[in-house]
């Protein structure tokens, strides 16, 4: 009996090369753009919460392909996530099922993380005055990029939240680390490249301690844990539904 085998495994398939070199390209940009002309391609790709001066409905795509300048790990990190998990999964499903996956939880993570902002800004505004609430809206975003912020409390926490923007496609490699985990359970990872741990318990660790840090740090560390599990979350829906239709493999 004869059974089906992939014709060959691609170290660097063609969307796992594309999206490296696309992030790579929007980075140097961001980099060149900002020395040359001193001019932010974070204001106009990032991800901005809606009431923001700033917001632009692109963005929801766009966020997932920009990184901090200030930040070379962030994308290393990420590019090295997406290449490490990502390339096993595109052979296995093939490059447009990976395409659509990707782009699923890159955006899924970023409406969670607008929805997470819209509870965390009703708390805020419940205890600050209307006139308070204006000038935030009015004025924090210059305010955010000369590097300042409000020494009221309540106002530098509104204006942080509506006015620093989401950026990074580490929500959609959470994704890709979700389905690893759900595809090849008993793969071993190796932390720090040298403690074996199984995809499965390394993806549900992980999980609880995005889910923990959500809650706990408040955005003080500013990464954006909810948007990390927003991407394992549509993730998860995602090839559950490919695994009722039986279309998973």
């Amino acid at each position: 009996m004869q059974q089906f085998r992939p014709s060959g495994f691609n170290m660097l398939p063609p969307v796992i090369k594309n999206l490296l070199i696309i992030n790579v390209l929007f980075y140097l940009a961001t980099l060149a753009l900002s020395s040359a002309f001193n001019y932010d391609l974070v204001k106009l790709l990032g991800l901005h919460y809606p009431k923001s001066n700033d917001f632009g409905v692109w963005q929801i795509v766009s966020y997932m392909f920009m990184h901090s300048p200030t930040s070379f790990m962030h994308i290393l990190f990420n590019m090295f996530a997406l290449w490490m998990f990502g390339n096993t999964l595109e052979n296995v499903w093939g490059s447009k099922r990976f395409l659509n996956y990707y782009l699923v939880t890159g955006i899924g993570a970023g409406i969670v993380q607008v929805i997470v902002a819209w509870f965390r800004i009703s708390a805020v505004e419940a205890v600050m005055a209307a006139e308070q609430i204006a000038i935030v809206l009015q004025e924090g975003a210059d305010v955010i990029s000369k590097g300042m912020n409000y020494q009221d409390p309540a106002m530098a926490e509104l204006n942080a939240i509506i006015n620093t923007p989401t950026v990074g496609a580490s929500g959609a490699v959470f994704g890709i680390l979700l389905a690893f985990g759900m595809m090849f359970p008993n793969s071993l990872i190796y932390v720090y490249f040298a403690i074996p741990v199984k995809a499965k318990y390394f993806v549900m660790i992980y999980g609880a301690i995005e889910l923990y840090s959500g809650f706990a740090n408040n955005a003080g560390d500013n990464i954006a844990h909810f948007a990390h599990l927003g991407g394992m979350i549509f993730g998860f829906f995602m090839i559950m539904y490919w695994k009722k239709k039986g279309i998973l493999y």
